[in-house]
């Protein structure tokens, strides 16, 4: 038996769960279009702790979304699950978000295209096949009409994710298929980090950092002209 806490806080969904052998035991989330995730992700911890009747002391192993995605979003989960790695003594397991975001649909023909949004109209997006294995890596790139062309010429593409919905009015094939609502979630990693610790696939606590992708930019605030 394995009880694995899963963080998932790299998209505006914060969402943690509690998993016994890759099967839910416990979740909260919270998807309200805002960054709430430094005020309730520990709440929440808390409460799947108490909903499964198991003490913090009693998880296996601690699991996050290490990326891509939102640089505060990742700060957020990654430092709160390094931190309970380290204080508990328990191995800490990295998910990639794209791959657990492409779980959370089923498809018996095609390709699954997990995007998250990367502001105007660039998207983090990988490609995967109809059981899940990644056939393209993840990049970060720029959407316009030829996006995907050559595989929405082989047959149907699926779009998901916060992404995706900027893509509607440009990708026009009648291939493309796009799947609202859908973002990166605590229940699809329970399975993923499953097979991570059955593996003793596991991270280094003091030296692991989130996939950012790209690095993160500040824009300074445009100077005011003096008044006279």
């Amino acid at each position: 038996m394995a009880i694995i806490l899963n963080i998932e806080t790299s998209t505006k969904n914060c969402s943690v769960s509690l998993a016994n052998n890759s099967k839910i035991i416990a979740m909260k989330e919270l998807n309200n279009g805002n960054y709430s995730h430094a005020e309730v992700l520990h709440p929440f911890i808390d409460n799947i702790l108490k909903e499964g009747n198991i003490s913090i002391d009693k998880i296996d192993a601690v699991a996050v979304s290490k990326g891509p995605g939102s640089y505060t979003g990742l700060r957020i989960g990654v430092s709160a699950a390094k931190g309970l790695s380290f204080a508990l003594n328990k191995p800490l397991i990295s998910i990639d978000t794209l791959t657990s975001l492409s779980y959370a649909i089923s498809i018996d023909k095609g390709i699954i295209v997990p995007m998250l949004d990367a502001r105007r109209m660039e998207v983090y997006a990988a490609v995967f096949d109809e059981n899940h294995q990644k056939i393209r890596d993840i990049k970060a790139e720029i959407i316009n009409e030829t996006s995907f062309y050559e595989e929405l010429e082989k047959g149907k593409v699926y779009f998901l994710g916060d992404g995706s919905q900027k893509c509607k009015e440009v990708i026009t094939h009648t291939n493309a298929v796009f799947i609202d609502d859908k973002f990166p979630s605590s229940k699809e990693m329970a399975v993923l980090s499953y097979i991570k610790y059955k593996k003793n696939d596991i991270e280094d606590v003091a030296y692991f950092e989130p996939f950012y992708l790209k690095d993160f930019v500040v824009i300074p605030e445009k100077k005011k002209k003096p008044t006279f």
